[in-house]
């Protein structure tokens, strides 16, 4: 029960992640996400059966001390955004700030309110996946919003057409070798919050 529990959170974690990503663009300008019936919370029309269900049950029963998985990407069309400029970091930073808004509001419940055990438990799984997913997501590693963020700022050029070509590639070993170094700044990021 706690790990259909856990995926729960963490798949409408990712979903909203996605929403946000299809109402920034849609706020630019670009309907896309609208006409494709992708700016709604139903996780139906989100789904990817590898991304949204496999992979994060294997995880969870594999007591793994990272939370991996994605939902189908939100379509937009970045020739329609108003912003041309920082068009693309804004929908991307959208999807980021989301999860650090919800892991935020969760966790000051958690530090200024009395909670039932119940309840802060919900509370505290929503906090850490949303901190997971949206410092996960800074990482500026294609096909991770990081990249995009980045992508704004650094011209087109041999290091970017290369980190494009190799990024899933170069996303897996980070997976394997290098999440750890940045996985302390979670748990500290919760304490800091939460009080807790």
């Amino acid at each position: 029960m706690e790990t259909l529990f856990i995926i729960v959170i963490f798949l409408y974690s990712v979903i909203a992640h996605e929403v946000s990503h299809g109402k920034m663009a849609e706020y630019l300008g670009d309907p896309t996400a609208r006409y494709a019936g992708r700016l709604t919370l139903n996780p139906l029309p989100h789904l990817d059966p590898i991304g949204s269900v496999f992979l994060p049950l294997l995880l969870v029963v594999t007591q793994s001390p990272i939370l991996f998985g994605w939902a189908k990407p939100v379509p937009y069309n970045p020739y329609n955004l108003r912003n041309q400029k920082y068009g693309d970091a804004l929908v991307a930073g959208a999807g980021i700030g989301t999860n650090i808004a919800l892991a935020l509001v969760f966790g000051l419940f958690i530090r200024f309110f009395a909670l039932p055990e119940s309840l802060f438990d919900i509370f505290s799984q929503v906090t850490l996946l949303n901190l997971m997913l949206g410092i996960f997501n800074l990482v500026p590693i294609p096909p991770l919003d990081g990249s995009k963020i980045l992508f704004t700022f650094l011209p087109l050029s041999e290091t970017r057409i290369w980190l494009e070509q190799y990024g899933f590639f170069i996303l897996i070993l980070f997976l394997l070798v290098g999440f750890h170094y940045i996985y302390p700044v979670i748990p500290f990021l919760f304490n800091l919050i939460t009080g807790a």
